[in-house]
């Protein structure tokens, strides 16, 4: 069995020898340390974590958005006008799904929306009548895959879907979007209708 010498230093003591139980009561002392710092950088983590989900759940329960029915659009523009984001899509379109699941879902697109504009689903080959202008306007169509006449209307005679309509706070048409779009293809076309320029 060796003996490992003692290591010895001044303090102000005196002289004073660390001998190898010492260094073992050290190096326990030390892992010590480092494993009730572990345990505090994983408590930590685990807080931080914890506050991201819950923050990020909080943020979208916040940032829903309200989507209202066209003929409701109309009758806020009365009351608090503003212009109307309309999203035009059908039941069997698998990019209006993701636009929903990807784009509508984006906190900042979101609050966009709910801030700026009267948000409105229209379902392209939905049944209800629609009046606009004096003018009413049907899904004539018997089966299914039928354009409702005011989709029609509104994507001028053109039915891609989605596609993102906007109307001036006066209730006529503005432009229209074709096509799926990620929130950073949305977003600058939101800002550049709400701007008025």
């Amino acid at each position: 069995m060796s003996v490992l010498p003692g290591i010895t230093f001044f303090t102000q003591a005196g002289i004073k020898t660390i001998t190898q139980s010492d260094r073992k009561a050290l190096f326990l002392n030390r892992s010590t340390i480092k494993q009730n710092q572990n345990q505090e950088n994983k408590i930590w983590i685990l807080t931080i974590a914890l506050l991201t989900t819950s923050l990020s759940v909080s943020m979208a329960q916040e940032t829903k958005i309200n989507w209202i029915e066209i003929d409701k659009a109309f009758d806020a523009n009365t009351k608090t006008p503003r212009k109307i984001f309309i999203d035009v899509y059908t039941d069997w379109c698998g990019w209006c799904k993701k636009m929903d699941e990807n784009t509508f879902s984006n906190p900042v697109i979101a609050s966009y929306l709910t801030t700026k504009f009267h948000a409105v689903k229209f379902n392209a080959e939905g049944t209800k009548d629609i009046t606009y202008k004096g003018k009413v306007y049907k899904n004539k169509g018997q089966g299914q895959r039928n354009p409702h006449e005011f989709a029609v209307a509104l994507l001028q005679g053109r039915l891609p879907y989605p596609s993102i309509v906007f109307m001036n706070e006066d209730n006529n048409l503005i432009t229209y979007l074709a096509g799926y779009l990620i929130p950073e293809q949305l977003e600058p076309n939101m800002a550049y209708i709400e701007s008025d320029a």
